[in-house]
C-alpha cells in the first residue's frame, strides 16, 4: 500500500519514503521480469525490430517511393534484398516503411486507449452516482457497437487525410473493457484509509485519483497497454488489408500483405517478408506482456 501525503498538508516528509518504496518495487519487478527468458527474448526481439524499422532504411540506396525500371518482380538479390514488386519498387524499403507505420500506430493507440480507460474508469468508480451511471452507460453503448464494422464505414471518409485520425479511430474502440475493470478496482480502493485521509484533509478529487488511485492500479494499466500494442497492430493490419486503414502512397504491413497475397505461390517475397515481420512484432509484444504480468502479479510465484 503506497501512502503519499501532500506537502501542503504538512506531511511532505513521507514523500521520500514513498519514492524509495516505488523505486524498490520497480527494481523487484525488473528482477522478476529478467528471470522470464521468453519475456527477455521478446524484449530483445522488439528492440531489434525497432532498430531494423527505423535504421534499416538508411543502409540501402532505395527509398520506399523509388522504382527500379530494370528490375520488375525480381527475387531477393544483392541489389534488392527482399526483391522487387511489379512496378520495380524495393520490397525491403516498402516492408520497413510499413513496419514503421504499424509500430508507431500500435504504440500511439495503446497509449491513448489505456489512458482513456484509466481516466474514465477511475473517475466513474471514485465519484459514483450520476457520473458513474452516465460514464458506464457510454461504455456499455460502445461495447455493443460492432467496432470493426464502424471503423470500416468511417475510415473511407478520412482517406487523403492524416493517418493520426486513423489512430484516434482505433483507440476509440479499445478501452471500454479495461475501463470497467479500473472502475471496479477504484471502488475497492476509494474506501481505503489513505484515500479517506486525503479526502478529509481536503485534497481535490483529481489529485486523489492521480496520486492515490491510479498508482495502485498501475500494474493493470501497464499490462493492458502492452496487450493493446499487439491488438492495435493486428487491427490496423486487418483494416489496411481490407483497404480501410493506411492509404496509398503510404504503406503498412497490412497493405503489403494485401498486395502480395495473390502472388504468394508465384512471387512469395511480396507476401512473406511483411507477414513474417508482422508475426514477429505481435509475438514479441505478447511475450513482453506475459512477462510483465508475471513480474507484477504478486501471486506469480517468483521470488525476489
Amino acid at each position: 500500500m503506497n501512502i503519499v501525503l501532500d506537502h501542503e498538508s504538512g506531511k511532505g516528509d513521507r514523500a521520500p519514503l514513498d519514492e524509495t518504496r516505488a523505486a524498490s518495487r520497480v527494481g523487484l519487478i525488473g528482477r522478476r521480469f529478467m528471470r522470464r527468458r521468453l519475456a527477455v527474448f521478446g524484449l530483445g526481439m522488439l528492440v531489434a525490430l525497432f532498430v531494423l524499422a527505423f535504421i534499416g532504411p538508411h543502409i540501402t540506396k532505395w527509398d520506399y517511393t523509388d522504382h527500379d525500371y530494370e528490375a520488375f518482380l525480381q527475387g531477393p538479390s544483392t541489389s534488392h534484398w527482399f526483391g522487387t514488386t511489379a512496378t520495380g519498387a524495393d520490397v525491403y524499403a516498402l516492408t520497413l516503411r510499413g513496419m514503421q507505420k504499424s509500430l508507431v500506430i500500435g504504440l500511439l493507440v495503446a497509449m491513448l486507449s489505456t489512458t482513456m480507460a484509466a481516466l474514465v474508469g477511475a473517475f466513474a468508480g471514485y465519484l459514483g452516482g450520476a457520473v458513474d451511471r452516465v460514464l458506464m452507460w457510454f461504455v456499455d453503448l460502445l461495447l455493443v457497437i460492432p467496432s470493426f464494422l464502424i471503423l470500416a464505414i468511417v475510415s473511407p471518409a478520412f482517406q487523403g487525410k492524416t493517418w493520426l485520425l486513423f489512430v484516434l479511430l482505433l483507440a476509440a474502440f479499445l478501452w471500454m473493457v479495461t475501463a470497467r475493470i479500473v472502475r471496479g478496482m477504484t471502488i475497492a480502493l476509494r474506501d481505503r484509509e489513505y484515500v479517506q485521509a486525503a479526502r478529509f484533509m481536503g485534497v481535490s478529487t483529481p489529485r486523489i485519483i492521480f496520486r492515490h488511485i491510479l498508482p495502485n492500479i498501475s500494474s493493470l494499466l501497464i499490462v493492458d497497454a502492452t496487450i493493446n500494442v499487439s491488438v492495435a497492430i493486428i487491427g490496423e493490419s486487418g483494416l489496411s488489408y481490407f483497404g480501410f486503414g493506411v492509404q496509398p502512397p503510404d504503406v503498412s504491413l497490412g497493405t503489403l500483405i494485401a498486395d502480395g497475397q495473390a502472388s504468394v505461390a508465384t512471387y512469395p517475397w511480396l507476401f512473406a517478408f511483411a507477414a513474417g515481420l508482422l508475426v514477429m512484432v505481435v509475438l514479441s509484444v505478447n511475450l513482453i506482456g506475459d512477462g510483465l504480468r508475471d513480474a507484477i502479479d504478486p501471486t506469480s510465484g517468483h521470488k525476489s
